[in-house]
C-alpha cells in the first residue's frame, strides 16, 4: 500500500521505495533522539568530571608531557587549542597532542583522562601498532570520502543532463562511486574507534602503573570513555542513515523521471 501517494513529490514512486524511505526516516528520528540523550549525558559527565580535581593536581597537558617524555617521545609537542576543528587529538603528521583549552585549564579528572588517552595514541604510533599504522596511512581517505560524495554526484548529474539528456545512467554511476568512497570512509571510522578504545585502555594502565590516578578516578575515566565511544558509534550510524535517505530520494526522483518519459 503506497504511504506517500497523496504527498507531493512521491507520485509514480514504487511502494517498496516509499516504504524504504519511510523506514529510514523513522530510524533517523529514533537514532537522532537517542543521540541527543547520549550527548546530554556525556556533557553532564564531562562537565562534572572536569569540575572534580584529580588527586595528583595535574593538568591534561602536564600529564601528557610527563607520559610522552617517559616513553621517549619528547619530540611530540603538547599544544592547547580552542578550535572545534581539531579538538582533543593526536596528529602523527604534525607530531603533536592537542588538548582543548576548556579541558586543559583545570587539573581535573576529565583533563587527566584526555591528556593520557591522546598520549597513549602517540605511544601506539611509536610502538608500530598495526591498527594505528593503518589508521595513519588511510586517514586522508577517511576524511575525503564524505566530502567527495556530493561533488561527485553533482558532476554526474550535470554530465547526465548536458550530454545524455538525463538518462540516469551517469548519475547512478557517480552515486555508486560516491557511496563506495563513503562506505570506505565509514569502515575506516570504525578502525579509528578501535584505536581509540586501545588507547583508552593503555591510558588507564599507564595512569595506574605510574600512580597518576586512583582506582576511583580511573573508574570515572572509563565511564567517560564509554560515553564517548557510544556517541561516536551513534553519530556514524546517524550519518549513514542520512546518506541512505538521500540515496533513496535520488532513486525516487530517477524513478519518477523514468515514469514521466514512458
Amino acid at each position: 500500500m503506497p504511504i506517500f501517494e497523496k504527498i507531493g513529490g512521491f507520485e509514480n514512486v514504487s511502494v517498496g521505495l516509499q516504504w524504504a524511505i519511510f523506514i529510514v526516516a523513522c530510524l533517523i528520528v529514533v537514532v537522532g533522539a537517542f543521540s541527543i540523550c547520549v550527548a546530554i549525558w556525556l556533557a553532564i559527565k564531562y562537565i562534572s568530571f572536569n569540575r572534580t580535581m584529580n588527586s595528583k593536581n595535574i593538568s591534561g597537558s602536564d600529564a601528557a608531557r610527563q607520559i610522552l617524555d617517559k616513553h621517549g617521545l619528547s619530540h611530540i609537542k603538547v599544544s592547547v587549542v580552542g578550535s572545534l576543528l581539531f579538538g582533543n587529538s593526536y596528529s602523527h603528521y604534525f607530531k603533536k597532542v592537542r588538548i582543548r583549552r576548556l579541558t586543559n585549564k583545570k587539573p581535573s579528572i576529565t583533563s587527566l583522562a584526555i591528556g593520557a588517552e591522546k598520549s597513549a595514541l602517540a605511544i601506539m604510533d611509536k610502538e608500530g601498532d598495526k591498527d594505528m599504522r593503518t589508521r595513519i596511512i588511510l586517514t586522508p581517505l577517511m576524511y575525503f570520502g564524505p566530502f567527495a560524495l556530493i561533488p561527485i554526484l553533482v558532476v554526474g548529474v550535470l554530465i547526465d543532463i548536458i550530454l545524455f539528456n538525463f538518462t540516469g545512467v551517469v548519475t547512478i554511476i557517480a552515486a555508486s562511486l560516491g557511496i563506495l568512497l563513503y562506505v570506505i570512509s565509514f569502515v575506516l571510522s570504525l578502525m579509528v574507534l578501535k584505536t581509540e578504545v586501545k588507547a583508552q585502555k593503555k591510558a588507564c594502565e599507564i595512569l595506574k602503573n605510574d600512580n597518576m590516578a586512583t582506582d576511583a578516578e580511573i573508574s570515572k575515566m572509563k565511564e567517560l570513555f564509554k560515553l564517548y565511544n557510544i556517541q561516536y558509534v551513534n553519530d556514524l550510524i546517524l550519518e549513514f542513515l542520512q546518506l541512505l535517505l538521500k540515496i533513496l530520494e535520488i532513486a525516487a526522483k530517477i524513478q519518477q523521471n523514468s515514469s514521466s518519459k514512458s
